[in-house]
């Protein structure tokens, strides 16, 4: 059964939907919290498990110009303010083998970005800190060779891990999905999670940023929960076009409920009709 709280993350792959929710980078205290208020009121009205998700430092932004975020010594203390004040269990992706221990003293689950997805010392790190792991399959790579990425991480004895989709490349500047894959990586035993507004991004696509066709947020996340997901991450924004990341590819807030109570009502149709073949 998947138990999502500050200090106890327990995702069972077979369990019912679970998400991943937040603004892509902390842009600021004040900001956060915001969004983690207005997450946390959806997770109390719909009962749902859930993990806020923000980064404090974007490390593979496109432009030497792009905001990173507020960085490590503020970013995770905003994080363990969004813990203490809304309940609510964080996520956030580290890029160096050097920031893992600091991100996991504070946040309950730690994330791998997909550019390093095969990053082999910051994957063993990660698993060592004990704690529950969401690696994001490469742009790069093929769903069955996720299978290398879970035995490194299982080598270590910890047995914690999630594999997310996000898209695969086709072409320059785009990307697209292959649910094939999410059947695929289901074969790893591990919750297999979708994460629909980076599988929308473009990127690069706006020349010194990433751009993205946000309106398709809603029609892949229902096909994935419709294939079967543990999960669905959605990168959640106030305003998107004033966003400071990702604002192209990021779902409006205000839409965030609505959505979620639509794929809830799908995955529970979904696990009652198995479709053979």
């Amino acid at each position: 059964m998947t138990k999502i709280e500050p200090g106890h993350v327990e995702i069972d792959a077979g369990g019912t939907l679970f998400f991943i929710a937040g603004p892509c980078v902390i842009e600021s205290r004040d900001h956060c919290l915001k969004i983690a208020e207005a997450v946390s009121h959806v997770r109390d009205r719909l009962k749902i498990a859930i993990l806020f998700k923000a980064s404090y430092d974007k490390a593979n932004r496109t432009s030497i110009r792009s905001f990173r975020g507020p960085g490590e010594q503020e970013g995770l203390d905003i994080l363990q303010q969004v813990r203490q004040q809304f309940g609510l269990a964080v996520l956030t992706d580290v890029h160096e083998t050097t920031q893992v221990c600091a991100a996991a003293q504070v946040v309950d689950v730690l994330q791998v970005p997909a550019f390093l997805s095969r990053q082999t010392d910051l994957i063993l790190a990660c698993a060592r800190t004990g704690k529950t792991v969401n690696v994001k399959k490469g742009q790069f790579l093929a769903p069955w060779d996720m299978k290398h990425v879970v035995d490194k991480f299982q080598a270590t004895g910890n047995s914690k891990v999630m594999v997310t989709e996000r898209g695969t490349s086709f072409g320059y500047n785009q990307l697209i999905v292959d649910f094939r894959s999410l059947v695929i990586m289901r074969e790893l035993k591990v919750p297999v999670i979708f994460d629909a507004t980076h599988s929308v991004q473009i990127p690069g696509g706006a020349g010194t940023a990433s751009s993205g066709n946000s309106e398709f947020i809603g029609p892949l996340a229902r096909a994935a929960v419709s294939v079967g997901v543990a999960g669905i991450f959605l990168e959640v924004h106030d305003d998107p076009a004033r966003a400071l990341s990702d604002g192209p590819n990021a779902l409006r807030l205000d839409l965030f409920e609505y959505l979620v109570d639509q794929l809830l009502e799908l995955d529970a149709v979904c696990r009652q009709h198995t479709i053979a073949g």
